[in-house]
């Protein structure tokens, strides 16, 4: 198979931007939210789905996808798996890190308007899907019925917990929170996420859904969305794959013709179901 040429690639792909860290919050045991401000011209204003390479100096980058924020001050929730999480985890306010980006495809919430929503977050991987849920009560007439459906193991590892309890006040849009293990002072649901499923009104010819999560949680999910007659090109999702150039040059992403720095990581389900169901992708 002939590959086609690569296209210039801009200076400022590969060059880190000096951010400060202004606050530092706690959302689980070994998961942090960073609010970063650029310490001159800041990059480009990045979308709900795309990420940034955060570099911690002298470690290594990673890819983050925003978890809110504008290009005046980026939100990233880094959950500490590797040297260089860990090291971004233990950033301080005032210290400093390169930032690269933003790369990748955004959610297309604005193909969603005027229709019904669902999303369906496992995990850490609500980070990603927050800019979306904020969306959705920040420009609620847009969109016509809302459901979000939260899932986490224990619900010490629910992140974002006051807001998420914020949103479950908020009757403008239906928010379902489950939990795999329950403790003592949990009063909520038990069980995954798509157990939740069976309490949203799904109209299929105006509904779109948002998933992202482990890689388990969204072929099933998909699957609960699908069989509810959602058409395939309307079930978006986000992929992780070893991702360290975020440019699709060092072909560590790739999955089937696809790289995930660039094609991704937000696909439609159309696009991923045939690679997902093949082991050795």
């Amino acid at each position: 198979m002939a590959l086609l040429a690569a296209e210039p690639l801009a200076v400022e792909a590969m060059v880190p931007v000096s951010h400060r860290v202004i606050s530092r919050s706690t959302e689980t045991a070994d998961t942090y939210t960073l609010l970063l401000e650029p310490t001159g011209e800041p990059i480009a204003p990045p979308a709900p789905g795309q990420f940034n390479m955060l570099y911690a100096t002298g470690v290594g980058e990673v890819p983050i996808s925003l978890s809110g924020g504008d290009r005046h001050g980026l939100l990233h929730t880094v959950r500490d798996v590797g040297a260089v999480s860990h090291a971004l985890c233990a950033l301080e306010p005032g210290d400093v890190l390169g930032v690269r980006g933003p790369f990748g495809t955004d959610w297309g919430l604005e193909a969603a308007c005027g229709g019904d929503v669902i999303v369906v977050a496992g995990g850490i991987g609500l980070a990603p899907l927050r800019p979306v849920i904020r969306a959705l009560y920040e420009r609620r007439s847009e969109f016509r019925r809302a459901a979000v459906l939260i899932g986490a193991r224990t619900p010490e590892e629910i992140p974002f917990l006051d807001e998420v309890r914020s949103w479950q006040k908020d009757t403008q849009v239906q928010v379902e929170v489950t939990v795999d293990q329950a403790t003592r002072a949990w009063s909520g649901d038990v069980g995954v996420v798509t157990t939740l499923f069976p309490r949203v009104r799904v109209d299929p010819e105006i509904t779109h859904a948002f998933v992202c999560g482990p890689e388990i949680m969204i072929r099933f999910a998909a699957a609960e969305v699908l069989a509810r007659g959602v058409h395939p090109e309307r079930v978006m999702v986000s992929l992780e794959r070893s991702m360290q150039c975020g440019i699709a040059r060092c072909g560590h992403c790739q999955l089937g013709p696809y790289f995930v720095c660039n094609d991704g990581p937000v696909f439609t389900w159309a696009q991923t179901a045939p690679l997902l169901a093949r082991r050795e992708l």
